[in-house]
């Protein structure tokens, strides 16, 4: 029975129709070459061009190789895998749609300068880097917001629905998973309930990333019971080549003057109600305030390029229905990062992070597939006497992922970095603390689809009670995980030609 359901799982079909498509896109190509030489030259031309267009385009270097090299091996194969998924393409309808929302939210989303004035007079370093984010990426930082942190799902969840109970006006959720079982019931009760209510619940949930988790066409399912949902960039078999993009952003706002981000998705491993990898380590922020709306305006923008439904956002303001004063604590700045533009804010946060570090960062990523930049920052860091570790899972939801990670040890270790494996499991948390002062709480892994391909989220903090409780959750965690040492980055010959092999082509993991 296992069997079966496996071979009629969205997944399955998926993966089949993916090979199809590629198999059939390379046996026309080669059918066409050998018609005739004009048209083989013709096809190895375009290869060529493609290569010179890849060359020619702001991308990052390492991007590019991976790129370059199969499309100059295997001129067919690497050109038509290139026009399949290296050109960075979302329907048109949709890009158009957010750009105007875009324009839009540049009005909606107004820096306090009393806020900005206050951070300059105590650090000019900080204020670089909330400017940054205000002035580039869009998204002000704000004084009166509170913030709670959960280094584990199964902690923030009851949290959770209690906010989701109070729910009087509206909730929006943005997933990259939404899995069925028991976490996803949960919720999903209380949100059927708020509908029949009256309030105005809403769902984005990316297709690709829930494709082995949901039924097919559930978002119908959904909209049947009063809740209003969109699949978002779905995978049509034989017709959709455009999958690169995905919504990896988890975002969960209750009346817009209650948000949660962090790594967590809802599926029942987040929570450990489910054991794949041993324990999952994970975690979850809650901000209450004025903060939230960076949150509400990204949803919006997300909502309406893909379904027009809102014609004006400040009806959603937290003021309106949660008129006494927020709590301060310190400083909150959630953002959002976008793949249609030439802006990598996510990548940019954490290298702020590291330039400007004094004393120590300390980072959990799921995932340790970084650039030439990013490897160059934490040697450097290290090197000018900043304490810099990083928590990698010791159990591995991948195993070939985990090898590519296990590839970067060698330069860093040599370099300063200290490396630790969590024994008990996988580690799915995105997170940085720095000096006591700053951290960063989101879904942005450090690898290339995270930081180059995906819509994604994070909340900067400083001067945060938070920050230390971040800090806490890192010094529990390092107990229990493993350092790795300068012997155990060495590689055999086999494994370390294969891990070269893998790194090559590690922008396109």
């Amino acid at each position: 029975m296992k069997i079966l359901k496996r071979l009629f799982s969205r997944a399955f079909i998926f993966g089949l129709c993916l090979i199809v498509q590629i198999v059939w896109g390379l046996i026309l190509v080669m059918r066409l070459s050998s018609y005739s030489i004009q048209i083989s030259v013709a096809l190895n031309v375009l290869s060529i061009l493609a290569v010179l267009w890849i060359v020619k385009k702001n991308d990052n270097p390492a991007m590019k190789i991976a790129w370059i090299i199969p499309i100059m091996a295997v001129p067919l194969f690497g050109g038509l895998l290139y026009l399949l998924f290296g050109v960075k393409r979302t329907p048109n309808a949709m890009v158009k749609n957010l750009v105007d929302f875009d324009a839009r939210r540049s009005g909606l989303l107004r820096q306090d300068e009393t806020a900005v004035a206050e951070i300059r007079a105590m650090d000019l370093n900080i204020a670089g880097q909330t400017s940054y984010i205000s002035n580039i990426a869009g998204f002000p930082i704000y004084k009166n917001t509170d913030a709670e942190y959960y280094s584990f799902g199964e902690t923030a969840y009851p949290v959770m629905l209690e906010e989701l109970r109070k729910a009087r006006h509206f909730i929006f959720l943005e997933y990259f998973i939404v899995e069925n079982g028991g976490m996803w019931k949960g919720i999903l009760e209380i949100l059927e309930q708020k509908a029949k209510e009256g309030v105005d619940v809403r769902l984005i949930y990316d297709d690709v990333g829930s494709i082995g988790a949901l039924p097919f066409r559930y978002s119908r399912k959904i909209e049947a019971k009063g809740i209003k949902c969109i699949a978002f960039n779905p995978f049509v078999p034989f017709v959709s080549m455009i999958m690169n993009n995905r919504d990896h952003r988890k975002i969960m706002i209750i009346d817009g003057h209650t948000a949660f981000s962090g790594g967590i998705n809802i599926a029942d491993e987040y929570i450990n109600e489910k054991m794949r990898f041993g324990i999952w380590k994970d975690n979850s922020i809650r901000i209450r305030g004025e903060a939230v709306w960076n949150f509400t305006v990204m949803f919006l923008q997300m909502w309406n390029s893909l379904r027009r439904t809102d014609s004006d956002f400040e009806k959603f303001r937290p003021g309106k229905w949660h008129p006494e004063e927020f709590r301060a604590d310190g400083y909150v700045q959630p953002y959002g990062d976008s793949p249609l533009d030439a802006e990598v804010v996510g990548e940019n946060v954490y290298l702020n992070i590291l330039n400007q570090a004094k004393q120590y960062v300390y980072i959990f990523t799921p995932y340790l597939i970084i650039d030439n930049e990013m490897k160059t920052a934490l040697v450097l860091a290290a090197k000018r006497g900043v304490d810099v570790r990083i928590v990698v899972p010791g159990v591995p939801d991948k195993k070939a992922v985990f090898l590519l990670t296990q590839s970067y040890y060698g330069a860093l270790v040599d370099g300063g970095v200290k490396i630790y494996e969590y024994a008990p499991g996988f580690v799915h948390s995105k997170v940085f603390v720095c000096d006591d002062e700053v951290a960063t709480v989101g879904t942005i892994n450090m690898d290339y689809r995270s930081l180059y391909l995906h819509f994604e989220c994070g909340i900067y903090l400083y001067a945060s009670e938070t920050v230390m409780k971040v800090k806490e959750d890192f010094m529990e965690t390092m107990e229990c995980s493993h350092l790795v040492t300068e012997k155990e980055c060495r590689k055999g010959v086999v494994k370390g030609l294969f891990q070269a092999v893998m790194r090559v082509f590690a922008p396109l993991m």
